[in-house]
């Protein structure tokens, strides 16, 4: 295993805690409808939380390809957001203690973060991690969000149906510490909201509410909905209208109910095979994949 000494500071003395469950949300991969970062923010705004450890992003982060925001006003330079990768104890609704790993994902020396995050996750006794994701996909807002699980040991994620069989995705830190701390024999599984492609780019609350709620059905923890829920009705109010005043988009949100209404006829009678409106194929599923990361990356 790479030295993950230097690497990150624990603030203070490590906590002692009755075997915690450890989320991680990093953005900078794919976030659709910036349901990781939604997700982390209201977890940190709505719960008491503290910093127990903080890692050195002057080793992690490659600020000219993300360069953090100044505000400049008339003559000076007023602020500068600095960027933080941070491990928070986080106190849940009914007083559990849980950890949360939040920040932007490294974009070097993504071994060593991991081990460094291995470190930490057997010193604090850590029971299981589950990672938060978001991705974009060919589906309608006016249906019920959809989940990918996954997990290093099936049991962890229960009677999950799959959407995908075997597609080929760029890599992340977060799917990546999932992979090494199952061959280290560490229980880890994530949640993958599906976030309409054509939404991808907006918050989307809904996608962040599922995440939590997920996250909550699996632990035990009590996490804070309520505020994402009301933004969602806002949200879904919002796209509706805008649907309704424009004839080609309603005519894309047509064509994906029916192909989301078809799969999950299939579903329930396994019988995929005979929908005419198959959802798309894995191949199309990584292109799209592929297109969003290429649009992200544009936009910064």
């Amino acid at each position: 295993m790479l030295d993950p000494h230097g690497l990150y500071e624990v603030i203070g003395e490590l906590p002692v805690l009755d075997s915690p469950v450890l989320l991680q949300a990093l953005t900078g991969f794919v976030d659709a409808g910036s349901a990781i970062q939604l997700s982390r923010d209201h977890m940190l705004e709505h719960l008491e939380s503290e910093v127990v450890a903080t890692f050195d992003l002057d080793q992690l982060l490659d600020y000219r390809s993300r360069r953090p925001p100044m505000i400049f006003v008339a003559d000076h330079f007023e602020s500068y957001e600095e960027p933080n990768l941070a491990l928070h104890l986080v106190t849940d609704q009914l007083g559990t203690k849980f950890l949360l790993l939040a920040g932007p994902e490294p974009d070097l020396q993504w071994e060593r973060f991991i081990a460094a995050v291995t470190e930490l996750i057997e010193d604090l006794d850590v029971s299981v991690t589950v990672g938060l994701n978001a991705i974009p996909m060919a589906v309608p807002h006016t249906r019920p969000v959809g989940l990918t699980a996954h997990a290093t040991d099936k049991r962890l994620i229960g009677d999950h149906e799959s959407w995908l069989q075997r597609v080929q995705v760029p890599a992340s830190v977060g799917n990546l510490l999932e992979f090494r701390l199952g061959l280290s024999g560490h229980d880890a599984l994530g949640y993958a909201a599906h976030v309409p492609h054509y939404l991808a780019q907006t918050g989307y609350p809904a996608a962040a509410e599922l995440l939590l709620d997920s996250v909550s059905a699996s632990t035990g923890l009590a996490l804070p909905t309520g505020g994402l829920r009301e933004s969602a009705k806002l949200v879904r109010e919002e796209v509706d209208k805008q649907i309704a005043d424009d004839e080609q988009a309603g005519r894309l949100v047509t064509s994906l109910e029916a192909q989301y209404d078809a799969f999950i006829r299939g579903r329930q009678g396994n019988l995929l095979a005979d929908t005419d409106t198959p959802l798309p194929t894995a191949e199309e599923l990584g292109a799209e994949l592929e297109r969003f990361l290429a649009e992200q990356a544009r936009d910064e």
